[in-house]
């Protein structure tokens, strides 16, 4: 079995990697991407994920373990796996808040580019991935809304370890959860 973690950027994916590694499970991360402002605990990411659509035989890497997967590449997971995707969901008008916050921060903010043509962009891509998400027998996905996350960090690491199947360190898991890095907001 191979445990990825998905959804839009800003959606909470690092936490639940965080969190998942507290509980006891391995993480296919080269700490290539450091730690920083937006993101002060860490990425948890693997580079390689992002050669997915030209090399899919690399995600056997994964077995075992819990990889980070963007979710514009889930599409390119081949068969011959058994996955557990945890899909992170986060309202859009935070993750659109949390994207331009970051992007302010590395000075590559762009106010000409259309908010509601990124938004609709963003809700397209969800209905795409959700589809093919949902047409894979070999694909069992939990979706864990960011909010449930914060307000309920028990509740959903054993939800987790239910879906998951395995043992894990729920109490090591919820310590993860800080809502002060909860900064932008729904509006």
């Amino acid at each position: 079995m191979i445990t990825i973690v998905s959804g839009l950027p800003r959606s909470g994916t690092s936490v639940m990697m965080q969190m998942l590694v507290a509980g006891g499970l391995q993480a296919l991360s080269d700490g290539e991407r450091r730690a920083d402002v937006d993101n002060p605990r860490g990425y948890l990411e693997w580079e390689r994920i992002k050669q997915l659509p030209k090399d899919p035989a690399l995600i056997a890497e994964a077995e075992g373990k819990v990889v980070k997967v963007i979710s514009q590449l889930l599409l390119a997971l081949p068969e011959g796996h058994e996955y557990r995707v945890i899909f992170m969901q986060r309202p859009l008008a935070e993750v659109m808040a949390s994207q331009d916050e970051m992007l302010r921060r590395r000075g590559t903010y762009d106010p000409k580019v259309s908010v509601s043509a990124v938004e609709q962009a963003f809700r397209d891509h969800l209905f795409r991935v959700n589809t093919w998400l949902n047409s894979r027998p070999s694909v069992k996905v939990l979706r864990m809304p960011y909010h449930d996350l914060l307000q309920g960090a028990k509740a959903s690491a054993e939800k987790i370890a239910q879906f998951l199947q395995q043992p894990l360190d729920i109490e090591a898991m919820v310590k993860q959860v800080d809502g002060r890095l909860y900064r932008q907001r729904k509006k």
